[in-house]
């Protein structure tokens, strides 16, 4: 099992973190399976990190295995999504990014891919998944909100772009990008979010 996240793929979210021009094709990192965190357990802010922001997302499962998926044929290989939180250690990857550095240190540390522990099928949302819209607010204030259809890279070419270059596994995960609103947490705070009104995450930070 794969834990994929696209970066850069809301225009909005760019323009709040780096300013920068858009990428020609999605850009994407790796987690580990450790760093998932399930069931809406509490997220502990790690010792190593001034700065742990959260980014929320609109993830995919994968169901079949596929390679050199061709975008078209793409919608047959997921038909659940669920949401999930990106946590980052800001400070470590401004670092890295400064140094030329990769993310992982930042991105992949233990329990840093909150995932929703439920995923609803596309069929019982009755919409395609470019409809979708999910919200997030922390301690009962609205901080992001995205908008499937306002993604960069749509889902189906994020999953031909990377099935270019490895394969695709029935229960691979793919962290869709954030839009604007990131922010960090801090001890104390609880965590919300849902997709199409439906709350699938709520969460403590510890």
């Amino acid at each position: 099992m794969k834990i994929i996240c696209i970066g850069r793929n809301y225009a909005d979210h760019i323009q709040e973190f780096d300013n920068g021009v858009p990428d020609a094709e999605p850009l994407y990192f790796i987690k580990p399976d450790t760093s998932l965190l399930r069931n809406n357990d509490p997220f502990f802010i790690p010792s190593f990190s001034s700065q742990v922001d959260y980014e929320t997302e609109l993830v995919v499962k994968i169901c079949r295995v596929g390679k050199c998926i061709e975008e078209r044929y793409a919608h047959r290989y997921y038909d659940e999504v669920g949401l999930g939180i990106d946590f980052t250690a800001r400070d470590i990857q401004r670092e890295a990014i400064a140094k030329g550095l990769p993310w992982e240190r930042a991105k992949g540390f233990d329990r840093s891919a909150a995932i929703s522990p439920r995923f609803i099928s596309l069929t019982e949302m009755g919409k395609k998944v470019e409809d979708l819209r999910f919200e997030m607010t922390l301690n009962g204030e609205l901080r992001q909100v995205g908008e499937v259809k306002n993604m960069l890279f749509s889902v189906d070419k994020i999953i031909a772009s990377i099935s270019r270059y490895m394969t695709l596994r029935m229960g691979d995960y793919i962290f869709t990008g954030t839009p604007s609103g990131v922010g960090a947490v801090k001890k104390g705070d609880v965590l919300r979010a849902s997709l199409e009104g439906e709350e699938l995450l709520n969460f403590d930070i510890k």
